[in-house]
């Protein structure tokens, strides 16, 4: 079999100084995390679970095997010595590890079960199609992994340990390959096979980092916005004045500095530019940033009201004062409701197990559902948005720099959507957008 190492690994487990090296190379994978967290090996397949464990150690051992020491490589030596006994195909592929540096791909195509397409964020190669099994049945489309790509023939497969990147796991690897490599991570990244291979454990660091803080949030957290603010939900509702329409009251909104349009009949209210808020070390933050921004709420026109959320009452009573004096007297007193985080939580909850008991039958209720969609997204292409600094997709398209950001905000649409718990909203085929802002080319 192209993967049986078992041979290998008898061979660097009966010389004391090859599994000596072994043993370092894998603790500089996991030890910074670990000494982080103040958590023992053994201990990370209590915290995380399987695989994990296996799987952080075969980032470490396919980084030994790359690794070149002033007596040789392992690789070299066990080929050389053992290297009759192996299969010509376990040959090559220990061959390619040696040589294959860890990346950050880009997943695209997917085929559950067959293939997928991947990307090289680091480097300049183009798309590469990869023959793989069981890592397509769960991966989505624009999902970020970091793994190796090994060529076996005409076509390519994945080693061994793979990693999923979550969008904060990707922001720590590049703060790590920003300060070991002294490269700009804000511009294209394009990485030499050499730095690659030298900055292996940085990958494994960035996934078990955030893994293990992810793992170890068990108790419910203080939440505090940007402000400082404890997290508290307001959803306020503005009803109209006897004979005001919701044009009336968009003029009003589209005048006051801070309120951004966000499609129709939408806004957000954003904090200054260079605004600097107050953190608080011993609570997680909530807020959502755009184009530098803190988003500090959301407005929307429904029927005859004006809705705002926020998330805190210091930004309710905010609100509430400057929509109130743009609006003069076309607006009414607002009802306001609030809600705790754990009774937000609690809310979602109940929906969730009310949509999975719903009795609409699934194929009336996929139909429902991708037409609501359809609507929705034709009436977003037109619509300013704030991720691309106030124009709509269709104007923000034409240019290069706008081309660039509608592809990243089309694939976090995409992506978002495939890994929704609703079939019919996983399953929707963005293809149409695509096509209809000139990009399909982009979603290769």
């Amino acid at each position: 079999m192209r993967n049986d190492i078992s041979d290998l690994l008898t061979f660097i487990s009966k010389d004391d100084l090859w599994f000596g090296r072994l043993q370092e190379v894998v603790a500089e994978h996991l030890m910074p995390a670990l000494e982080e967290f103040d958590l023992e090996h053994d201990e990370l397949d209590e915290v995380l679970g399987e695989p994990w464990p296996g799987v952080l150690w075969g980032c470490g051992f396919e980084d030994f095997l790359s690794r070149q020491y002033e007596d040789g490589n392992i690789v070299d030596l066990y080929l050389k010595r053992r290297g009759w006994n192996e299969t010509a195909p376990n040959r090559t592929y220990f061959a390619a590890l040696r040589d294959t540096p860890v990346s950050l791909y880009e997943v695209s195509d997917v085929k559950p079960g067959m293939s997928m397409v991947l990307k090289d964020l680091l480097g300049d190669a183009g798309p590469i199609k990869v023959l793989e099994g069981s890592a397509t049945q769960s991966l989505k489309q624009w999902d970020r992994i970091v793994v190796r790509v090994i060529a076996e023939g005409d076509a390519h497969v994945i080693s061994g340990a793979l990693l999923a990147f979550s969008a904060e796991a990707s922001a720590f690897l590049f703060d790590g390959l920003s300060a070991v490599l002294k490269v700009d991570t804000e511009a294209d990244v394009e990485l030499t096979t050499d730095q690659l291979l030298q900055c292996a454990p940085i990958f494994t660091s960035a996934w078990l980092f955030t893994a293990l803080d992810r793992a170890l949030s068990e108790d419910m957290p203080e939440f505090s916005n940007a402000d400082g603010d404890d997290i508290v939900f307001h959803d306020l509702r503005f009803p109209f004045a006897k004979g005001v329409l919701q044009k009336d009251i968009a003029a009003c909104l589209n005048v006051l500095n801070g309120f951004a349009p966000d499609g129709p009949r939408r806004w957000v209210w954003l904090a200054p530019h260079g605004n600097q808020s107050p953190m608080r070390g011993d609570s997680l933050m909530l807020d959502s940033q755009t184009d530098g921004r803190t988003v500090l709420g959301h407005l929307e026109l429904k029927g005859k009201s004006l809705l705002i959320n926020v998330n805190s009452a210091a930004r309710a009573e905010r609100v509430g004062e400057l929509v109130m004096k743009a609006a003069d007297d076309r607006l009414r007193q607002p009802l306001t409701t609030i809600r705790t985080v754990q009774q937000m939580m609690a809310e979602e909850q109940d929906e969730r197990d009310f949509e999975d008991a719903d009795e609409v039958p699934p194929e009336i209720a996929r139909q429902i559902i991708q037409e609501h969609m359809d609507r929705h997204y034709r009436e977003t292409l037109d619509a300013p948005i704030p991720a691309l600094g106030g124009k709509s997709p269709r104007q923000a398209a034409r240019s290069k720099a706008g081309r660039a950001k509608v592809v990243d905000w089309l694939k976090k649409l995409e992506n978002n959507s495939a890994k929704h718990r609703n079939d019919a909203i996983e399953e929707y085929d963005f293809g149409w957008m695509w096509v209809e802002l000139g990009l399909q080319e982009y979603r290769k």
